[in-house]
């Protein structure tokens, strides 16, 4: 869709995915442990920022980001230097992080998942990313005047964050409910072990879409009671500031 609306031979593009590693090293402790690897100084990087570094001697493109909700850094380099980097970090002691994992620790940030929190189907100002959009700006971009006219007159639905008030799990597509009223459904779920709950992201009508608010949840034919939770559920201590 992006590039359909580019004139022509304004923008190439080269994919060079299958030409690079990518390693993200996230935590508490990631400045400290890449940044033994780095000839720079990381500390310097603001958040969403990136630099060109040395890397193990060889060059890497480092920059501040992750899906996790913590301090983190992606690293992408050549393939050879990324298995070097990979035994490097495990010798210092880093732990390996599976899907599994960051799912869920980007689930406790409150981190939508393209495909289940956000779609083509959802828009920024539903899904809680109105701060990514600039209305305020000159410019003319894809989805403009819906984003106007859905800002004038306010969205229908939110992504709203769920507590379950038991330790029933909210998976992905099962109903949320308002009485006997099927009102939304839930895009993700799952048990928090940071927290030691299970929670959720669901979309729900704008009326019920505030802190407090009191909901249930269809699990396997069966009403759970849950509430609407304030946004991320967990906030790590250690993230820099944009």
């Amino acid at each position: 869709p992006v590039l359909a609306n580019l004139e022509a031979g304004s923008v190439t593009l080269h994919d060079i995915s299958r030409e690079k590693a990518l390693i993200a090293v996230q935590g508490p402790q990631a400045v400290a442990k890449l940044g033994a690897l780095v000839t720079e100084d990381l500390a310097q990087i603001k958040a969403f920022g990136h630099l060109e570094a040395t890397l193990l001697g060889k060059s890497a493109f480092v920059a501040r980001t992750g899906y996790t909700g913590e301090d983190g850094f992606e690293v992408m380099v050549d393939p050879e230097v990324g298995v070097q980097l990979w035994r490097e970090l495990l010798d210092a002691g880093v732990t390996p992080c599976g899907l599994g994992a960051r799912d869920t620790l980007r689930l406790e940030a409150a981190m939508a998942l393209y495909g289940q929190d956000i779609s083509e189907q959802t828009t920024p100002l539903e899904a809680g990313l109105g701060w990514l959009v600039h209305l305020e700006s000159k410019g003319d971009f894809i989805g403009r005047q819906v984003l106007e006219q859905q800002k004038a007159s306010g969205v229908k639905r939110r992504l709203v964050g769920i507590q379950m008030l038991g330790r029933h799990i909210a998976r992905h597509g099962y109903p949320i409910l308002a009485g006997t009223e099927v009102v939304g459904e839930v895009t993700s779920g799952t048990l928090a072990p940071t927290l030691g709950k299970a929670i959720a992201l669901a979309y729900v009508p704008r009326k019920l879409a505030k802190v407090g608010q009191e909901l249930e949840v269809e699990i396997r034919g069966k009403a759970y009671q849950a509430i609407v939770v304030k946004k991320p559920f967990y906030r790590s201590l250690n993230r820099p500031r944009v």
